[in-house]
C-alpha cells in the first residue's frame, strides 16, 4: 500500500485516483484554496484530506500532478518549497521542454521525476484512458495501475518522451476541432454554412453533424485547449516545425473559454457568435 497525493482532483484527477485506490493504495489530496466542488468529489472517490500543502508533501510517498498545462510549474515548485522528496509524476499536457526544466528542479532537490502523458478521457473504463510514462523511474508510477482501469505503457527512460507523445497526438485531435471551429465561423461570416455543410455532406454524410457536435463539445475544455495549443506550438518549434497552426488554436479555444462549466453544451449559434466576437 503506498501513500499517494494528487494535485489536483478535477474531472481526470478524480478518475486516475480513484483508479490507484482500487489498486489497494491510500490517496490523499489537499482541500487548502480548493472549492466546494473538488471537496464533494474528493469525498465521493474516498480520498484523504491532509488539509495543508506542507503536511501533504511530507506524508506522501508518490504525488500526481494533473493540472492546466499553464500551472504544471507552479505546482511543482510548490511541493518542492515544502520539502517533498519522494517521486513525482508530471501527467499534464506540457512540452518536453517544459518537462525537462521542471524534471531539472526535481533532480536539485532530490525528487525522483517521471514524465508522463493522459491520452483519452477520465479513466473510468479498462482500454479508454493510457498513462504513457518515461523516464528512469517510470515502473513506479506503472505498477500502481496494475489492475486498471487506467492503462499504463512505459515508452522509455528518457524525460519528455511522453510529454512529446501526448504534444503530437493532441496536435491533431484537438488541432483539428479548433480548426473545424474556425471553418464553421468563418462560413458564418461569410453566409456560406449552408453550402459548406452540403458540401460536407456529398463527401459524407454524417461529416457537418459530427462536426457541429465535436466544436460543441469542445467548449467546456476550451479555457484548458488553450494552453495545451501553446504547449503543442512550443514541441512544434523545438522540432523545427512551424508552431503559427497551434497558436492560432489556442487563440481559437481563448474566444469560447466562457463557455467553462456550463451546465451543457452550448448552441453551435453562441459558439459562432463568440468566435467572432475579437
Amino acid at each position: 500500500m503506498t501513500k499517494i497525493g494528487i494535485l489536483h482532483p478535477g474531472e481526470m484527477g478524480i478518475s486516475i485516483a480513484a483508479s490507484a485506490i482500487s489498486n489497494g493504495h491510500l490517496v490523499y489530496w489537499v482541500s487548502e484554496n480548493r472549492s466546494e466542488k473538488t471537496r464533494l468529489r474528493a469525498e465521493k472517490y474516498g480520498l484523504l484530506d491532509l488539509h495543508l500543502l506542507i503536511e501533504f508533501c511530507q506524508s506522501c510517498e508518490i504525488i500526481f500532478s494533473i493540472c492546466p498545462p499553464h500551472a504544471a510549474e507552479d505546482v511543482a515548485n510548490s511541493v518542492i518549497e515544502h520539502g517533498f522528496n519522494g517521486y513525482y509524476l508530471d501527467a499534464n499536457a506540457i512540452a518536453p521542454k517544459r518537462a525537462n526544466r521542471i524534471r531539472q528542479r526535481m533532480d536539485e532537490n532530490g525528487i525522483r521525476f517521471v514524465d508522463g502523458g493522459i491520452i483519452g478521457g477520465p479513466a473510468w473504463e479498462p482500454n479508454e484512458t493510457w498513462l504513457y510514462l518515461s523516464g528512469k523511474d517510470a515502473n513506479v508510477i506503472a505498477d500502481c495501475f496494475t489492475n486498471g482501469p487506467l492503462e499504463t505503457k512505459i515508452i522509455g527512460d528518457e524525460i519528455g518522451k511522453a510529454s512529446a507523445l501526448k504534444m503530437c497526438y493532441a496536435a491533431y485531435s484537438k488541432g483539428t476541432t479548433a480548426l473545424l471551429a474556425a471553418s464553421l465561423a468563418a462560413a458564418e461570416s461569410l453566409s456560406v454554412r449552408d453550402e459548406l455543410y452540403q458540401k460536407w455532406e456529398m463527401d459524407d454524410p454524417n461529416f457537418s453533424e459530427d462536426s457541429n457536435r465535436r466544436v460543441r463539445r469542445s467548449t467546456a475544455k476550451a479555457w484548458r485547449f488553450e494552453g495545451e495549443m501553446h504547449e503543442i506550438a512550443a514541441t512544434f518549434q523545438e522540432a523545427g516545425l512551424p508552431n503559427g497552426f497551434h497558436e492560432a488554436s489556442a487563440e481559437t479555444y481563448h474566444r469560447m473559454a466562457n463557455f467553462k462549466d456550463a451546465a451543457k453544451s452550448p448552441r453551435l449559434e453562441d459558439v459562432l457568435s463568440n468566435l467572432l466576437r475579437k
